[in-house]
């Protein structure tokens, strides 16, 4: 009986040498395709880096026309920022002034400011209506 276990054992074991003999030419496989996919993507990622260096002179050239662009759009624009501050005060002192002249007026003629008003809101009630 025990020629028959160490022959079940022996048998085992040329099983397991078998299945391993076996499966050295799939990791040969693995391997070749794991190196092949690697050497695919460090090409796809010098092509890359290629395509990066050839590139990196435009884009710095656009970006300096870009900012050129806003550069003239700003020095344009001040000037009319300029005038329209300007404009801006100028209306705010009419505005003081026609305000005040108004006050000195009604407080000079009471009744005459009570009439036109009545009359203005008269004429824009008429206007309304129609």
């Amino acid at each position: 009986m025990e020629n028959t276990t160490s022959g079940n054992a022996s048998n085992t074991f040329g099983n397991a040498s078998n299945a391993l003999g076996n499966s050295l030419p799939d990791d040969d496989v693995l391997t070749k395709t794991t190196a092949g996919a690697h050497a695919a993507v460090n090409s796809i990622a010098d092509a890359a880096d290629v395509a990066a260096r050839k590139a990196k002179p435009t884009i710095d050239q656009v970006a300096a026309m870009a900012h050129q662009v806003v550069d003239k759009a700003a020095a344009s624009a001040a000037p009319a920022v300029d005038w329209l501050g300007q404009q801006g005060e100028s209306l705010n002192a009419t505005q003081k002034k026609l305000v005040t002249d108004t006050s000195a007026y009604i407080a000079a003629n009471p009744l005459m400011s009570v009439g036109m008003a009545v009359l203005a809101g008269f004429l824009i009630g008429r206007i309304i209506r129609r």
